[in-house]
């Protein structure tokens, strides 16, 4: 078998210039995506009916707890550990091929069930096709995890492409021709499939029979505190589509997923890359305490100067975006896309705390966090379901600027290398840009009034001519430029010295 696909000591000499190339590979993948993606949503909100995304949204409540257990936190696994084998990577994929089977299984024989819950007869139907997903996607996590394992973000950035791009098309052909909902479930088919044939051309490695002296017992320990993580943060955060889906009917809850798919759209095409590049850059760096420290707050500190300016702009001019990308048919989406912002300012910068537990083996921290932060959260979603989809965003929102942020902050510094000042250090920068902004753009639309085009691009405009230079006052800013020009060169316009190239592989 292909030593290199396990081995990872021919990277810690040039991880750098990999995470350097592999930032810029993937964010420009992600621009690309976002613009189609973009495009697509546009499009689609034309075509399809508020009550065709609640039906959507209302299977994917509970689909998408089944998908927590897709790869049962095995491929971080497979990215994190010093060392692994061929052994051992087949048989984490047969474990997640039995898992993807038996998913299968279950979302069809649960669909009556869902159906009754929500009294929608149509969503038995969608419940089933949803099911083959999951076996497609059980037999590809560890394919994904090598590639990941290998810093081959280009290799990665190709098969997310094609997968988007063949999911659009095909939900885009299918709403033209009025298939309504099924238009939105065939494009998750299209992209399970897609990715599936994709990540196996991809990458080179086949598993071989499962072997009981493989050794991966701790390991799928360590992927099940990952995965009950991810099971009581899904239905924390799900519960919000279950309680408006079931309280107050599918039109409203299209609204609601609406204005959240809208907001994490940019977020998510932010994050994704950043995490791709920083698990695995930071596992190899788990033995220099010092070296990890200071890699992990520089990704964190650019991360926020680019994601809390912009997610206050994005805020003030809610209606304005509602209108551009979804039209007029959507106006009712606005207040609540304004109320998910206000959390959505800090959530990527939340969501850097998996990679510290994940690349620090902390995922027993990890599970118990859960146990924390879900009731919590749990709990402002009841308290704002009186008030609808607009209660449930506020009363969200408010919950995470005020007590889960400052709450999670404490949490994960605690122990290991990045401690809690660092992290309110890191982003005390941005949160001082998005506080000179918001007052500068309410001021901007109380006494211009344009149209929603014309005040998106001016709000733009606003952002670069008021944040830079706040930014730019503090030391974490100015250092933002010269991290640029060090980006540029590692990038790979400059070649790495001989010894650094032997068994490179992108």
């Amino acid at each position: 078998m292909i030593a290199h696909m396990f081995s990872t000591g021919h990277l810690v000499g040039d991880l750098a210039r990999r995470a350097a190339r592999g930032a810029f590979v993937t964010t420009l993948s992600q621009v690309l995506k976002l613009v189609f993606s973009v495009v697509s949503a546009m499009v689609l909100a034309r075509l399809l009916q508020p009550e065709d995304y609640g039906l959507f949204g209302m299977a994917a409540v509970f689909t998408g707890f089944l998908g927590m257990f897709k790869d049962f936190g095995l491929s971080a696994v497979t990215v994190q550990q010093a060392d692994i084998t061929h052994e051992q990577v087949s048989g984490l994929f047969w474990i997640n091929v039995a898992i993807g089977g038996v998913l299968t299984v279950i979302s069809i024989a649960s669909a009556p069930v869902v159906a009754w819950f929500f009294d929608e007869r149509r969503l038995m139907a969608v419940t089933i096709a949803f099911g083959a997903t999951f076996l497609l996607n059980g037999i590809t996590v560890q394919h994904q995890a090598l590639l990941k394992r290998q810093m081959r973000f280009t290799a990665l950035v190709a098969v997310d492409l094609l997968a988007i791009v063949a999911a659009s098309l095909v939900a885009i052909t299918l709403a033209w021709y009025d298939f309504g909902v099924w238009s939105l479930v065939w494009s998750q088919l299209a992209l399970a499939s897609a990715t599936t044939i994709a990540l196996w051309i991809a990458c080179a490695w086949r598993p071989g029979w499962p072997l009981r002296s493989a050794g991966v017992g701790k390991m799928v320990a360590f992927g099940g505190n990952l995965t009950g993580f991810g099971i009581l943060n899904y239905w924390a955060r799900s519960l919000d589509n279950l309680l408006i889906g079931r309280v107050w009917g599918a039109a409203q809850l299209g609204l609601y997923t609406r204005a959240y798919q809208l907001l994490m759209l940019p977020i998510d095409h932010i994050i994704e890359p950043a995490t791709t590049v920083a698990v695995p850059a930071l596992s190899r760096l788990t033995a220099s305490p010092e070296r990890y420290r200071a890699a992990y707050l520089r990704i964190l500190e650019k991360l926020a100067m680019i994601t809390i300016p912009a997610g206050a702009t994005l805020m003030v001019t809610s209606d304005w975006l509602v209108a551009l990308v979804l039209g007029p048919r959507w106006t009712g989406v606005a207040h609540i896309y304004a109320w998910l912002a206000v959390a959505g300012l800090f959530q990527p910068v939340a969501s850097t705390s998996g990679w510290l537990f994940v690349t620090q083996a902390r995922g027993r921290e990890m599970l118990r966090w859960a146990f924390i932060s879900c009731p919590i959260i749990m709990a402002s979603i009841v308290i704002g379901l009186p008030w609808g989809a607009t209660g449930v965003a506020a009363t969200y929102a408010t919950c995470q600027v005020v007590v889960m942020i400052p709450l999670l902050f404490w949490y994960v510094g605690r122990r290991g290398p990045v401690r809690t000042l660092d992290l309110y250090r890191a982003i005390l920068p941005a949160v001082c840009a998005a506080g000179a902004v918001i007052p500068m753009l309410l001021a901007f639309r109380w006494l211009a009034a344009p149209g929603p085009a014309v005040g998106l691009v001016s709000s733009l405009l606003i952002l670069l001519v008021i944040a830079v230079p706040v930014l730019a006052a503090f030391d974490t800013g100015r250092s933002a430029l010269r991290d640029l020009r060090r980006l540029v060169r590692l990038i790979g316009f400059h070649r790495a010295p001989a010894g650094q190239r032997s068994g490179a592989a992108n």
